[in-house]
């Protein structure tokens, strides 16, 4: 039986306010949480490594980062050495011995682009994983050579995994507070500088009742040693948060906390966007290089190269610090030329020597162990600087 019309229209007018009652109620809620969450205090990554400080865990990263930079030091100071007594038992050209020191730099080049992408997409921990296991691995492969050929392919690719070591100091930096992060990186090079003095000991005491191959061998050694403790190294907070991995990134917060006996700021954690204000009014200047933003990131995003080293890349030649990057690069390419210039000059003028010196037995005899010494006094000159 149809209701009559009056009825009807009272029914019409109880659920349009039973309905109105239910939105506002729910606009209601959803202003309170906004308000709620805009008032809640939160903080950086930044605060809270200001807060702790520096302390046991940032000294157990030191470490570890340090003496993965020991291993490659030492892989690298390697080139001094092989050349020469490679030239001697294989009777190559002079050519044939700078070609081997060369293919270690073209595989260094090509790793870095490679294991930054991967530590940016991954995680630093990924990076120093996969750069230890390959590099140690061509190290010791390197060692069975039998012929040129298979030693400057195997140096190759031991110049692939030595590209990574820049993952190292980029993981390390990022547990330190901002404030202290220059004077700490003064501490972490100098790992760098104690490389270059063990591996010309090891080789001077090595290549004089050993051969080269045994060299090859014992250099790696260092860097399989790193693996046994990859277990216990945490992540990046900065890299966790600019993935969105905001409940990971406290966690390894919580963690450095609880091992340096501190506390964590009041609040939530979170990751800054464009514009936004650091708490501890010290502007991070990765701020401005890390793209992904908090209430920006989507899934997509976070899985996108895109998002990550192109992105970086863009804000470095920006207009803002396109003049800083530049100048950066070119005072690191100048460095380099000239510090592995004197590392390579060292051997070549050792070898010069030799030749001018080859008719007389004591001479020759004495010039045997000058390479070494000579490296050695030039490494330890760079740990006093």
């Amino acid at each position: 039986v149809p209701l009559p019309r009056t009825r009807r229209a009272q029914l019409e007018v109880n659920q349009a306010n039973i309905f109105l009652t239910a939105s506002l109620l729910q606009t209601g809620l959803s202003l309170a949480e906004s308000a709620h969450t805009t008032n809640m205090e939160t903080y950086t990554t930044d605060d809270a490594l200001t807060t702790m400080g520096f302390g046991k865990l940032q000294g157990l990263v030191l470490v570890y980062a340090g003496m993965g930079w020991v291993a490659e030091a030492m892989e690298v100071m390697l080139l001094s050495f092989v050349g020469p007594l490679i030239r001697e038992e294989w009777k190559i050209s002079a050519q044939d011995e700078s070609l081997l020191s060369s293919v270690v730099f073209l595989g260094m080049l090509i790793g870095a682009c490679g294991w930054g992408y991967v530590s940016d997409k991954y995680g630093r921990r990924t990076g120093l994983l996969f750069s230890t296991l390959f590099t140690t691995g061509m190290g010791f492969l390197s060692a069975l050579s039998p012929n040129y050929l298979c030693l400057m392919a195997l140096r190759f690719l031991v110049g692939v995994g030595l590209g990574g070591s820049h993952v190292y100091s980029s993981w390390f930096l990022e547990f330190v507070p901002a404030q202290n992060r220059g004077f700490w990186m003064i501490i972490f090079s100098f790992f760098w500088t104690i490389g270059t003095v063990l591996e010309a000991s090891l080789a001077w005491i090595v290549v004089s009742t050993l051969t080269w191959r045994w060299l090859l061998a014992l250099t790696a050694i260092p860097c399989f040693l790193l693996l046994p403790f990859f277990g216990i190294t945490p992540e990046s907070p900065r890299y966790l948060c600019a993935q969105n991995r905001m409940s990971d990134a406290t966690l390894v917060l919580e963690r450095i906390a609880e091992t340096n006996q501190a506390a964590l700021p009041p609040g939530v954690l979170v990751y800054p966007r464009d514009g936004e204000a650091d708490h501890s009014g010290l502007t991070s200047e990765a701020d401005h290089l890390l793209p992904l933003r908090e209430k920006e990131c989507t899934d997509d995003d976070v899985m996108s190269p895109k998002s990550g080293s192109a992105a970086a890349l863009r804000s470095l030649l920006s207009r803002k610090l396109r003049r800083s990057t530049l100048l950066l690069w070119f005072v690191f390419y100048a460095n380099s030329f000239a510090y592995y210039g004197l590392v390579l000059l060292t051997a070549q003028l050792s070898n010069a020597n030799r030749s001018c010196a080859s008719g007389l037995k004591y001479v020759k005899s004495e010039t045997d162990t000058s390479l070494y010494k000579d490296t050695f006094v030039t490494s330890l000159a760079g740990s006093i600087q």
